[in-house]
């Protein structure tokens, strides 16, 4: 499944440097970037590729491929991708907690699980209050270790991405207690909650509302009562024809968000200021509906579009816990 260079898209990467599909919008994108990297593919022939996620002490990223029912892996060392789990359970967003252990969100499985360091899938949240969660959805780690998760009702919606089946409860983001287990619903007024990501210092966390009105939006919202819930929602981006996703953020502050769908002219990475600003763009030939940073310096930005990922060097790191 290695990339050979062709694509149904007709793209081709750059032969020349500075890549021109890494895309100034405002100056403070210029440090963001590096003159001498461009967009690479790394594999292709999925069906649509989310939750991409970095192993740096084996030197390989894991991505799901939701309608094909497996995790896939990619091997920075041979540059082979090949498949990690099959069945998945339809996994979706995934992320490392902090001992390295792989969170994902499972869509057949309608539960967030752990994978333990031999292999084995602990179980993290798939219920609340008794009832079923609808189909996480993405996932980030907070720090003190708890761990934050969207769980809107996508993935029950058909057959496609999951198991189609009634909501049983509304479409919450959750907050799930690393001491006790306990879940807790942070906020639950989200038209649509997918992508999440804190702020560096963690003292705001974003929230993709994908089936905002009339627009898709990205909500901030403060992080109160001592790092366990939100509070003071705003709309920090107002996507208007564009469709953010999944999204990561910079040491710096800046959310580089999955971006698409509709104008082939909006495909691949917005990236926006920490005052909400446009700064950047990576052109794509495809949708790219999530991406993350890993890499030796946490500074290489892989991103998942559609049927493919790419990756690009960029000049700045990711923070950890995305």
């Amino acid at each position: 499944m290695s990339d050979t260079g062709n694509d149904p898209h007709g793209w081709r990467p750059a032969t020349r440097y500075p890549d021109p599909a890494v895309i100034s919008l405002d100056p403070r994108f210029d440090a963001c970037k590096l003159p001498l990297a461009g967009v690479e593919r790394l594999a292709t022939g999925c069906r649509w590729c989310e939750g991409p996620v970095w192993f740096g002490d084996g030197r390989y990223l894991l991505w799901s491929d939701i309608p094909n029912n497996r995790i896939m892996r990619w091997d920075e060392t041979t540059g082979q991708a090949a498949p990690f789990r099959e069945p998945s359970n339809f996994s979706n967003g995934q992320t490392r907690d902090r001992q390295g252990r792989l969170i994902t969100c499972e869509h057949g499985g309608r539960r967030v699980t752990r994978t333990e360091y031999d292999g084995t899938i602990t179980v993290l949240a798939d219920s609340f209050e008794g009832r079923r969660l609808n189909s996480p959805n993405d996932v980030v780690v907070k720090s003190d270790g708890s761990i934050w998760f969207t769980d809107p009702a996508f993935g029950i919606a058909g057959n496609y991405e999951g198991y189609r089946a009634e909501p049983e409860l509304g479409q919450n983001v959750y907050r799930l207690d690393p001491g006790t287990g306990a879940l807790s619903v942070v906020a639950d007024d989200i038209l649509g909650p997918n992508g999440l990501a804190f702020s560096p210092d963690e003292a705001v966390l974003y929230i993709v509302e994908s089936r905002g009105v009339p627009t898709r939006k990205i909500l901030a919202y403060d992080v109160v009562e001592g790092g366990t819930a939100i509070a003071g929602r705003r709309v920090f981006i107002d996507a208007g024809p564009g469709t953010p996703d999944g999204f990561r953020v910079d040491v710096e502050g800046n959310l580089w968000c999955g971006w698409g769908m509709g104008d082939p002219e909006l495909d691949g990475v917005m990236v926006f200021a920490p005052d909400g600003t446009p700064i950047g763009r990576i052109a794509l030939p495809e949708r790219c509906a999530n991406l993350c940073f890993g890499g030796r310096a946490n500074s290489r930005l892989f991103m998942a579009a559609s049927h493919s990922v790419y990756a690009l060097y960029v000049n700045v790191a990711g923070v950890a816990g995305g």
